[in-house]
């Protein structure tokens, strides 16, 4: 196995495999910046010094605190240049360093106004923290029309253009653009599970799955949907569920045409350009691209039916069969015709029926000329040639 090279970090001289080069070519400018916060260091000392990963995030950190400190002054003497004269508590404000003017604010009536909407106060520091919040955003990407308060968010955004993993995981080749992402990633190392449920036998690597998983037993689904019913115990599933009303597919297939909602459902597609299918039943010679697939096959075997209706006695072997059989009692018909008024129980009908509309005739008969858009068609069809008759009389 070859081994990583190691440097010898010029800041705290602990030997490293990842650093970046203190010089004037490097983007992250960490030579100007550690000149700038220590003039009498000599970077000549060794030959192209590098600084390892903790020191260069240590730079940008004491870099950027000494901006924020230059422009807390800037501010504090400017409003005293305004002639303010109520005394200004400095550990009430928080603000950010800025390349723009700060908006000139008036007292009127005893009262602090923003230029740039209706807000005013009786309090110079809340004007302050209101318009850091709401109108102060220094920070602008010049690719997109990102903008942000705070420098290390806009950091972070850049690497999105970038490309750029900054932050490197010490055992396997995972990267990321930020260190949060690092420490989430690294109890996958960890065969331990140390976040246990109290009422199963449940345990995860990380609290907030635990904390997800905890209120299928409270029965707790918090959010919730602001279009239909539909509400979930975990904020991603109801990202996922909101794309059934927007039409978005953001999972594109890259050998056909095909784009889904979901990550898995395009890992299960994939499957099909492979011929691959993992899941095997042990009673027959059926196989599948996914477990619940495999489920719903061994119902055959067992005759079990879990889903009952409770209107009357049908039973299904899916929950889907149960949600198509509750339409007839329901008489709704979601799938509906976008050129006439024909609805359907079913998706398969409507798919059907569009095909009078687009005169496609997908089922073609391997004898002779003939094609039909439904494959029971074709089947009667095909007796012509097979000169079978299936029905016959009893007398």
């Amino acid at each position: 196995m070859e081994e990583k090279l190691t440097r010898t970090c010029r800041i705290c001289l602990l030997e490293t495999e990842q650093y970046y080069f203190l010089d004037n070519d490097n983007k992250f400018m960490l030579q100007f910046k550690l000149l700038d916060l220590l003039p009498q260091i000599d970077l000549n000392i060794p030959s192209n010094p590098i600084a390892c990963n903790g020191c260069m995030i240590t730079i940008e950190e004491i870099y950027e605190f000494k901006q924020l400190c230059m422009q807390t002054e800037f501010i504090v003497r400017n409003l005293r240049q305004q002639g303010a004269t109520e005394e200004l508590h400095a550990n009430n404000i928080n603000v950010e360093p800025s390349n723009i003017d700060l908006p000139v604010c008036i007292k009127e009536h005893s009262e602090y106004q923003c230029h740039n909407c209706d807000f005013n106060t009786n309090k110079k520091t809340i004007l302050i923290r209101h318009l850091q919040v709401r109108h102060r955003k220094p920070f602008k990407c010049s690719i997109c029309d990102y903008c942000s308060n705070h420098m290390t968010n806009f950091k972070r955004h850049i690497h999105r253009h970038t490309g750029r993993k900054p932050y490197k995981c010490n055992i396997c080749t995972y990267r990321s653009t930020t260190m949060s992402d690092i420490k989430k990633h690294m109890p996958k190392h960890t065969a331990e599970k140390l976040f246990k449920c109290d009422i199963c036998d449940y345990c995860s690597r990380y609290l907030g799955n635990l904390n997800i998983h905890m209120r299928r037993h409270t029965g707790k689904k918090l959010f919730k949907c602001n279009t239909c019913d539909y509400c979930s115990t975990n904020m991603s599933h109801l990202k996922t569920h909101m794309r059934k009303h927007t039409g978005e597919k953001p999972f594109k297939c890259s050998i056909c045409d095909y784009c889904c909602t979901t990550k898995s459902n395009l890992k299960i597609h994939m499957l099909k350009h492979t011929d691959e299918n993992p899941f095997k039943c042990n009673i027959c010679d059926y196989c599948c691209t996914t477990m619940s697939s495999l489920k719903r096959h061994m119902h055959k075997h067992t005759g079990e039916k879990p889903f009952k209706c409770s209107i009357c006695d049908y039973r299904g072997t899916t929950k889907w069969d149960l949600n198509k059989h509750m339409r007839t009692h329901t008489g709704e018909k979601p799938f509906k015709c976008s050129l006439c008024n024909y609805c359907s129980i079913r998706s398969d009908n409507l798919k059907i029926h569009m095909l009078q509309h687009s005169g496609e005739k997908p089922f073609k008969c391997n004898v002779c000329d003939y094609g039909s858009n439904q494959m029971i068609h074709l089947k009667t069809h095909m007796r012509k040639h097979t000169c079978e008759k299936t029905l016959k009389c009893d007398i």
